[in-house]
């Protein structure tokens, strides 16, 4: 069987290896290149078993992929999906430099459940950050019906697995740091994917701020977001608008009690609860959301983008 050749650039982290290793098992495609220019010549494990060889970035053959994942740092990457694009290779591109809310880039931004129509074929896509894509996926169904009442303040505090801060050696990630020890950081609203998803809420049209706070959990993988929203009216089945938008969605799961991390490792799917809030005066809504950071977070919605792109199947070759 005739299969798709698609690159990896930047592909010794964490995300770019999830990425080599659901390429290598996916049915219709097959891994033409794999970049890492500090570890060019050496052949690394996959998660889930399967090798990969590294070459420098400036070998990488552009021109032998229908289409390119970029998983290069943030601002370095711009550059070399250019280059991909010039090759003449579709580009999923995982970075923070092409998405919504960063330097006005009108790129089809890949919240797959948001804009699948958009993505359809596309050339170029943003791929969402790995907190945006918990957060906003319980948004979409409050902020698309326009539940959530005029000038409020959607209060976010979320928590992730310490592989969504990169591969690159820090003091501050080690385990000795990391153990038995629960942090907040990017404190005061200023996190990078704070724009994405303002950028994302304006667009829907909702009159409201969002406050995020991150935290650094004591784990490997996985993200759960907590949402605290006030609503224009009381909800009588709380779940309901979730239910409505997500019906047909096979990536998303809805659940009655809040979920955890470990319900959505090496999985691409987002599971989300929802509960009523008692003893406020405006009505309330908190919206509970997990999912992998490194999957849906990440390598499996760059795929799942992908899949789209490429006009397969869009669950194809990823766990659910």
């Amino acid at each position: 069987m005739h299969r798709i050749p698609i690159g990896v650039l930047g592909a010794s982290g964490y995300a770019g290896r999830e990425l080599c290793a659901l390429i290598q098992r996916h049915p219709q495609l097959s891994l033409a290149f794999a970049t890492a220019n500090e570890q060019r010549g050496k052949t690394a494990e996959l998660p889930g078993g399967g090798r990969v060889t590294f070459v420098a970035t400036d070998d990488a053959p552009l021109e032998s992929a229908k289409l390119v994942f970029s998983a290069m740092p943030h601002g370095a990457s711009k550059i070399w999906v250019e280059r991909a694009r010039a090759a003449g290779a579709k580009v999923v591109d995982l970075s923070a430099d092409l998405r919504i809310g960063n330097d006005g880039s009108t790129v089809p931004y890949g919240l797959t459940e948001a804009r699948r129509e958009t993505i359809r074929g596309a050339d170029l896509v943003a791929n969402p950050g790995c907190y945006p894509t918990a957060i906003l996926m319980g948004l979409l169904p409050l902020l698309e019906q326009g539940l959530i009442a005029k000038g409020a303040t959607i209060s976010v505090s979320a928590a992730s697995g310490v592989t969504g801060a990169g591969f690159s050696a820090r003091t501050d990630l080690l385990f000795g740091e990391i153990t038995e020890n629960f942090r907040a950081y990017g404190v005061g609203n200023t996190h990078r994917h704070v724009a994405e998803m303002r950028a994302m809420v304006s667009e829907l049209g909702a009159d409201a701020d969002l406050l995020f706070t991150p935290h650094l959990l004591p784990t490997a993988r996985g993200i759960l977001a907590t949402m605290t929203v006030p609503l224009t009216r009381e909800l009588p089945n709380a779940l309901a608008p979730w239910i409505t938008r997500y019906a047909h969605e096979p990536f998303v799961e809805l659940v009655e009690q809040p979920p955890e991390t470990r319900h959505v490792a090496h999985r691409n799917v987002v599971r989300i609860a929802v509960s009523s809030v008692a003893h406020v005066r405006t009505p309330t809504l908190l919206v509970f959301s997990a999912i992998d950071n490194l999957m849906k977070g990440a390598a499996g919605q760059a795929v799942q983008n992908a899949n789209l792109m490429l006009g397969l199947e869009e669950t194809m070759g990823l766990p659910a």
